[in-house]
């Protein structure tokens, strides 16, 4: 029996998600200097995650 793709380990990793852990969104806080050490950790900012998608290159036709 072979396992379903999005159960695969090696790409859990790599896809795009959502919801982002503690300790995720406070380094991503660190970043943009909106947290810093001794802040409380149970009133965090929301943060957005966004993954960039590279567009796709166009061909060129030649005449």
């Amino acid at each position: 029996m072979s396992i379903d793709r999005s159960l695969k380990i090696n790409s859990a990793l790599i896809r795009h998600r959502n919801v982002l852990s503690r300790a995720e969104r406070i380094e991503k806080l660190q970043e943009e200097g909106l947290w810093e050490d001794g802040d409380s950790v149970t009133a965090l900012a929301k943060v957005s995650n966004y993954k960039a998608v590279a567009g796709k290159k166009k061909k060129k036709v030649e005449e």
